[in-house]
């Protein structure tokens, strides 16, 4: 049986003067505040689905590369991983227009052109955000050894 997790959204108003929130049913992080400004301006303070989106798919992208690199022999000693997701209008609408992936990793006794290879199929498909994005959105990514 497939694991679910929640999260609740609250809004007042109309898309661009209204306001709300988000709220995570697991607790490890605080509600946040949300406006269309935030999300299509400035920040502010407040958060945006795409901010999300883009923590979502740093993390998950972080996992799965640290799990291919052990798997091929060379688990990392450290890894930061970040995530640009792109938001703008398209057509008449707006969209999630692409993510950018960037890793910088200790790996000790791996080749950069070993590390490059798994970084790009994990960023491609290892990771299920990555998949769930994939033909959707274009993913990029760049990686690089300490």
């Amino acid at each position: 049986m497939p694991l679910v997790r929640k999260a609740e959204a609250n809004w007042t108003g109309d898309l661009l003067t209204g306001n709300g929130t988000v709220r995570f049913e697991a607790g490890a992080l605080p509600e946040s505040p949300v406006t269309w400004k935030a999300r299509a301006e400035t920040a502010e303070g407040k958060t945006s689905p795409e901010e999300l989106l883009a923590g979502a798919h740093a993390t998950c992208f972080a996992m799965a590369l640290s799990h291919g690199l052990a798997k091929a022999g060379h688990p990392p000693q450290r890894l930061t991983a970040k995530a640009a997701v792109s938001f703008g209008k398209v057509g008449d609408g707006f969209r999630v227009t692409g993510t950018n992936l960037h890793v910088r990793a200790k790996v000790p006794g791996i080749t950069p052109e070993a590390f490059q290879e798994l970084a790009q199929s994990t960023g491609e498909k290892g990771c299920p955000i990555s998949a769930a994005l994939a033909g959707n959105v274009p993913i990029t990514v760049t990686a690089e050894l300490e």
